[in-house]
C-alpha cells in the first residue's frame, strides 16, 4: 500500500503509528489522505473517532473469518477511539445482495432476532465491551417512514447504482434485480449519516455499501467518513472464502479441541495469510518467524503457534495447552508437513466411498474394515459410524499411522 502521507508530511509519532496500525493487513484505506487529517485532528483535539462495522445477523454464530475486521476494530479501539458495533436488524430484512448473482431471501423479524442475540456477545470475544457502542439501524431506519424513505432515495441515482459490479453482471445476463435491493445499499449508508461515523469497515465486497455512506453523509451536509476494507479470509480449503454454506469455517464458539485441530489442518502456504489476519503478533515477529520457516524451522512449530494464540483468544491458555496436547494423543504423533492433496465430488459422500476414492483404502469393504478396527480418523477424531455421510468441505483423514490425504469434497 501507498505510504506516501506518512512520509512526506512531519506527524506526531502517536500519529504515525495509528496509521500504521490501520492500513496493518487492509485492502484498501480510501482517501487516505483523509483518514490521516483526521487521526491529526483527533490527536490535537483529544477527541476520538467515531469508527464504524455494521453486520447483518444472518446467521446466528461468527466464524473467524469475521474476526478480520473484528480484529481491525479492536487494534483501532485499543488506540483510544470509539468503535460502533452496529447489528443490522433493520437491513435484515432487506436482505445484502453484495457479490450475490440472484436475490438473496430477506429473512423474518423472528429469525433476526434470535441471530441478533447471540452477535454482540461473539464479537465481545474480541471488542473490549466496556468501550464499545452498540446500536441497531432499526433506530433510525424504521422511523423514517415511506416519505423519509423516498427522500432517502431521491439522492442517489439509477445510472449510479447499476455502475454496481454485481447488479451489472445480473442486468447484462438477463438475471432478476428486485427494486427493494436498491434500497439496501442506501439504508447502510444512511446509517454512517445517522452515526456521525468517520471510518466504517467492512470486507472488499462492502466497497460499494461503504462508499454510499461517503455520498450520502456530503448529501447531508456532513464530512465524510473513510472507509477500509479489509480481505475476505480463504477457508480451511484455501480456496474460497470462508463460509458455513462451504463448510471450510472455524466458529469462534467451537470447542477449543476442534478449533486447534481445524487451525493444524491448514496449509503451510495459507497459514502466513492467516497470520497477518488473525494473530495480533507484530508484522515483524511474523516476519521473523518466517525467515526460521524458510531458513529450516519446521513449519509445523509456526502453525502450532497460530492454533494456539486462536485458540486461546476464544478459550484460554490452559485449554489451548491441553488441545495441544489432546491432539497430538489422539493423532498418534500429529499430521506430517506434507501430505497429498485430494479433490473429490459427489457430497455428501459415504466415508467408506471416500476412502476408496482418494486411494486410502484399496476397496469399500476394505475401508468399512478399516473404520469397524478404529483404524480411520478424520481431523484427529476416529470414525465409528460407517454410515457417516461428509457434507462440502475440506478434511484431514488419517489411515492407520501413516497414511493421510487433506481431501477437498465438492
Amino acid at each position: 500500500m501507498n505510504q506516501g502521507p506518512t512520509s512526506q508530511i512531519s506527524i506526531p509519532e502517536e500519529v504515525a503509528h495509528a496509521m500504521h496500525v490501520s492500513q496493518r493487513g487492509c485492502e484498501e484505506l480510501l482517501p487516505e489522505h483523509e483518514w490521516l487529517k483526521k487521526l491529526q485532528r483527533a490527536h490535537a483535539s483529544g477527541t476520538p473517532l467515531r469508527i464504524k462495522l455494521g453486520l447483518d445477523p444472518t446467521a446466528p454464530d461468527i466464524h473467524i473469518g469475521h474476526t478480520v475486521v473484528l480484529n481491525k476494530m479492536r487494534q483501532l479501539q485499543d488506540l483510544g477511539h470509539q468503535v460502533i458495533f452496529l447489528i443490522g436488524d433493520f437491513t435484515s430484512l432487506i436482505g445484502d445482495p453484495s457479490g450475490r448473482n440472484s436475490t438473496r431471501p430477506p429473512l423474518t423479524p423472528e429469525q433476526i432476532k434470535l441471530n441478533a442475540d447471540t452477535y454482540y456477545q461473539q464479537a465481545s470475544m474480541v471488542l473490549d465491551p466496556a468501550k464499545t457502542e452498540i446500536r441497531y439501524n432499526s433506530e433510525w431506519s424504521e422511523p423514517l417512514g415511506a416519505s423519509g424513505m423516498i427522500q432517502l432515495a431521491s439522492r442517489y441515482t439509477v445510472a449510479r447504482m447499476m455502475e454496481r459490479d454485481d447488479f451489472h453482471k445480473r442486468f447484462h445476463s438477463g438475471q432478476s434485480i428486485s427494486v427493494h435491493e436498491f434500497l439496501y445499499p442506501l439504508m447502510q449508508g444512511y446509517d454512517s449519516v445517522a452515526l456521525k461515523s468517520d471510518l466504517e469497515l467492512g470486507g472488499t465486497d462492502q466497497k460499494f455499501n461503504l462508499l454510499m455512506g461517503r455520498h450520502l453523509q456530503q448529501e447531508y451536509g456532513q464530512e465524510p467518513q473513510c472507509i477500509l476494507t479489509m480481505p475476505l479470509l480463504e477457508g480451511l480449503d484455501g480456496v474460497d472464502k470462508m463460509s458455513k454454506s462451504k463448510n471450510n469455517y472455524i466458529g469462534i464458539t467451537e470447542e477449543a479441541n476442534t478449533m486447534f485441530a481445524k487451525v493444524l489442518s491448514i496449509s503451510d502456504t495459507l497459514m502466513w495469510r492467516w497470520f497477518t489476519l488473525l494473530s495480533f503478533q507484530s508484522l515483524e515477529a511474523i516476519a521473523a518467524l518466517k525467515a526460521e520457516v524458510e531458513g529450516g524451522r519446521n513449519p509445523r512449530d509456526a502453525k502450532v503457534m497460530l492454533a494456539k494464540e486462536i485458540t486461546t483468544r476464544f478459550h484460554n491458555a490452559a485449554l489451548a495447552d491441553a488441545a495441544e496436547q489432546d491432539f497430538v494423543n489422539r493423532s498418534k504423533g500429529g499430521v506430517p508437513d506434507v501430505i497429498p492433496e485430494v479433490s473429490l465430488s459427489g457430497a455428501p459422500l459415504g466415508v467408506a466411498a471416500l476412502l476408496k476414492s482418494a486411494g486410502l483404502a484399496p476397496s469399500s469393504s476394505e475401508a468399512s474394515r478399516l473404520i469397524d478396527g478404529g483404524g480411520v480418523r478424520i481431523d484427529g477424531s476416529v470414525v465409528s459410524d460407517k454410515g457417516l455421510k461428509l457434507e462440502t468441505g475440506t478434511y484431514v483423514v488419517q489411515v492407520g499411522k501413516r497414511k493421510f490425504a487433506r481431501v477437498n469434497l465438492a
